[in-house]
């Protein structure tokens, strides 16, 4: 049976974050991951040369309100632009007709120049040779006398000193078996939602930003719908983009008529004259069986997390990182890095102390 000495399961943000800190501390780390991609729910529609264009998860980050993120991005050398604000923005569905109006914007509210992605690669980048391995599913943690047992989807398992969860943990609740973990843990990890896991959001390319052309932000907020609220979405590079949240509930997202009737709000919004997008693209994040479980359809915040999440598990061996289990900002960007952090911290001081 293969040994190693730090099992991450899960390359998320969080889990890419707390195994960046353990390489760099010169721990022997294995980065475990499901799907075929990394990122979680970061992820970024790209061009045939693989740039970014835009991003199909988080897209905002609030440096001066988020020390975990402010100091990331200084420590990685990621620059941020803000958000493109500038111009009234279009409400429909509290007036017969669409109507112009100014809204205020967020204070600290920026963008990533090459969107969160660039975060996730830039975590990723240093990790050793062979330390990440994709579409490798963990469907069992074991205690052993020695360190913990993982098995993953083939039947394949390895023997490790520690292991970080760093995976949703609705999804780690059901599609792990942890036979040795305290019942009140699994209840935790049950009830603890994952933060827009049932969300769906649309990006649509333009050739230019017409909507700058008719004094517009961009943005609407609506009522009426499919989309609830868009944004100016223009990357950093000059990728003329808008993007928007679905309202509508899962089960009614149908893709053909979601097409449809997002061009037709577009088209109410924004007037008939205005250009069709020239691409339309639509991640639903609820249909992602990594990401988001019935439970997680109503759309619920994470609260503060219980301290039963915070603490390690199995004798000490097993430690859970993730977004939502953050005091700070749990289901963020800055919840992730400080959850992934802070797990890393907690390993190393433990390997200090032998």
């Amino acid at each position: 049976m293969q040994r190693i000495d730090i099992a991450v399961i899960g390359a998320g943000l969080c889990g890419l974050t707390c195994a960046h800190l353990l390489a760099a501390a010169g721990a022997e780390v294995a980065l475990f991951e499901a799907a075929p991609r990394i990122g979680g729910r970061i992820h970024a529609l790209r061009d045939a040369a693989g740039t970014a264009l835009a991003d199909l998860g988080p897209t905002w980050v609030w440096p001066p309100h988020q020390p975990a993120v402010a100091r990331w991005l200084d420590r990685l050398d990621l620059p941020t632009f803000p958000q493109a604000n500038d111009g009234d923005a279009v409400i429909e569905g509290y007036h017969p007709a669409p109507i112009r109006a100014p809204l205020p914007g967020q204070d600290g509210m920026a963008r990533i120049k090459g969107g969160p992605a660039a975060l996730v690669q830039a975590m990723a980048a240093p990790l050793p040779e062979g330390a990440l391995h994709l579409n490798r599913r963990i469907t069992r943690i074991e205690l052993a006398p020695d360190g913990l047992i993982l098995t993953d989807a083939a039947g394949t398992a390895c023997l490790a000193t520690r292991v970080v969860l760093s995976t949703p943990l609705r999804i780690a609740a059901h599609g792990i078996a942890i036979p040795d973990a305290p019942t009140a843990l699994m209840q935790a990890m049950r009830a603890t939602p994952t933060w827009m896991a049932g969300q769906a959001k649309v990006v649509m390319l333009y050739d230019r930003p017409f909507w700058r052309e008719m004094g517009l932000s961009g943005r609407i907020a609506s009522r009426l719908g499919p989309m609830t609220e868009v944004h100016d979405h223009s990357s950093a590079m000059g990728q003329p983009a808008l993007f928007g949240f679905i309202g509508w509930p899962p089960e009614a997202r149908s893709p053909a008529p979601l097409d449809t009737a997002i061009r037709a709000q577009l088209t109410r919004c924004f007037g008939p004259d205005a250009p069709a997008p020239r691409s339309l693209t639509v991640q639903d994040w609820s249909r992602d069986p990594l990401i988001c479980t019935p439970a997680d359809h109503d759309g619920a915040h994470p609260g503060l997390p219980p301290a039963i999440l915070r603490q390690p598990h199995l004798d000490g061996r097993l430690h859970i990182a993730i977004a939502e289990v953050s005091p700070h900002s749990p289901g963020l960007i800055d919840g992730a890095l400080d959850a992934g952090q802070t797990a890393a911290a907690a390993l190393l001081s433990a390997t200090r102390a032998k």
